[in-house]
């Protein structure tokens, strides 16, 4: 990985202070970054008990996988994730590499894509069962979680800045109802040309200076207006 790709933007959570979420754009992750502390279970929306989901297909669509192929993230050393092969895992692992690079340095138990287990909070989480969706620090942003309580401002501003790269394909829990700040789900059906063209785009960016995950800044103006013209369209 070159230094551009290895630049970090750690952002911090909502508890952090003002001065805690400053711009850090150098230095050690370990040395810059204020990591947030769990939310109390008392902060959080109550929720009905889970259900087992019982499709051979989640909730978007795709197909009830009973393994998934296992994926290295990239320029983020020990961080792997398992999801479903092709353009839905280039996706995702888009997603992942931005947050690593941009909002927080992540731990293996930090990241999980694909699942065997049925259990489900609501509709959504079952498209961890087809390997067509990550959760991303999940402790820290559960379901049920309160905006209010959950990510910082600026980690919002990535976020958004992320979903304008991505469309209409991939989908963020902190735009769901209940909340899941750490969710993204694939939001387009298998074979998508959507789902393909973001992926083709992705592998055009990942071989141009600047335009990939790890050379890109969400702080910039046109990239605010852009992703807030975005967001006026979901």
């Amino acid at each position: 990985m070159s230094g551009t790709t290895s630049r970090r933007r750690l952002l911090g959570a909502g508890t952090a202070t003002a001065a805690g979420l400053a711009l850090a754009t150098t230095g050690s992750p370990a040395q810059a970054s204020t990591r947030p502390k769990p939310r109390p279970r008392a902060e959080q929306v109550k929720l009905p008990a889970g259900k087992e989901w019982i499709g051979r297909k989640s909730a978007n669509g795709w197909a009830v996988l009973d393994e998934a192929t296992k994926y290295r993230v990239q320029g983020a050393p020990k961080l792997t994730v398992r999801l479903a092969k092709g353009p839905a895992a280039t996706a995702l692992l888009y997603v992942v590499r931005r947050y690593a690079y941009e909002i927080d340095t992540l731990r293996p138990e930090e990241l999980a894509g694909h699942t065997t287990d049925r259990t489900v909070g609501v509709d959504f989480e079952s498209n961890y069962l087809s390997g067509t969706a990550v959760a991303i620090q999940p402790m820290l942003y559960p379901l049920g979680g309160t905006a209010a309580n959950g990510m910082s401002e600026l980690a919002v501003t990535v976020v958004e800045d992320i979903l304008a790269d991505v469309g209409e394909v991939v989908a963020w829990g902190g735009e769901l109802d209940p909340l899941k700040q750490s969710h993204f789900h694939i939001a387009t059906p298998p074979g998508d040309r959507r789902l393909e063209a973001l992926a083709d785009r992705i592998g055009d960016w990942n071989t141009r200076p600047g335009k990939g995950a790890g050379g890109i800044d969400a702080f910039n103006r046109s990239r605010i207006s852009r992703s807030r013209a975005a967001k006026n369209t979901r």
